[in-house]
């Protein structure tokens, strides 16, 4: 069994993407990030970086002590890897998947995040910052566009944790000021993607825990906006 500290976000719904395709037993814990549960001691013993998600497998290969991982990008290698799905095991092909892995989390994740961030999030409009990052954000997208061309996955012609990385930081593409339809390779991956069970089963876990048209509070700005080393000291004392 799989215990997933989740909330519906991008890098939480990899998680779940992942888990629904491969029909691994799992059960969901919600972290609610907007009102300072990533802050717990419970929570900060498996993920210090105090973010979302983070897995534990309490039944891992070889048996012995659960373990624990957080980052998104390495539980979906580490589910890989126990499974044996989505991560091939040629040298070659491997080193494909993870490339464009460590592309969604090192560049799409941050960027879009930053779009997200200033686009909807920022209290003072700042056009600088909004340009800045809407354009990051299109370079990317062309960039995916462009590896997508003439192949149906990212990594090829078969589905893997690249993909399930890159669909959720896509979703929100109206949110990112981007228009799918200027990307034709991109748009048709999407929908691809979209179509497949497990994305929906994905999609409809923990679908009920935040409502997604609801104003941000003050108290949740300051949550997910306001921390320094100090302050997540205290919150954890």
């Amino acid at each position: 069994m799989i215990e997933v500290f989740y909330w519906p976000t991008p890098n939480g719904r990899k998680i779940t993407m992942f888990l629904e395709e491969t029909a691994t037993p799992y059960r969901i814990t919600p972290v609610n990030i907007g009102t300072g549960e990533q802050f717990k001691p419970g929570f900060l013993a498996i993920s210090p970086n105090n973010r979302m998600p983070a897995i534990t497998d309490h039944a891992p290969a070889g048996g012995g002590e659960p373990i624990s991982v957080f980052e998104s990008g390495a539980i979906l290698t580490y589910l890989g890897e126990k499974t044996g799905e989505f991560l091939p095991s040629s040298p070659r092909e491997r080193a494909v998947v993870l490339e464009w892995l460590f592309w969604q989390v090192a560049g799409l994740g941050p960027m879009a995040g930053q779009n997200h961030h200033f686009n909807r999030y920022a209290t003072e409009k700042l056009p600088y910052a909004i340009d800045r990052y809407v354009r990051e954000t299109n370079r990317l997208y062309g960039v995916l566009d462009r590896r997508l061309e003439g192949r149906a996955f990212v990594a090829g012609e078969d589905y893997s944790i690249a993909d399930m990385a890159i669909y959720p930081w896509i979703v929100p593409w109206q949110a990112q000021s981007q228009v799918l339809s200027d990307f034709p390779n991109l748009e048709r991956w999407f929908n691809a993607v979209a179509a497949r069970p497990g994305t929906v089963r994905a999609y409809a876990a923990g679908e009920g825990l935040r409502n997604a048209n609801a104003p941000m509070t003050e108290e949740a700005r300051k949550i997910l906006f306001g921390q320094t080393a100090a302050s997540t000291r205290q919150a954890r004392a």
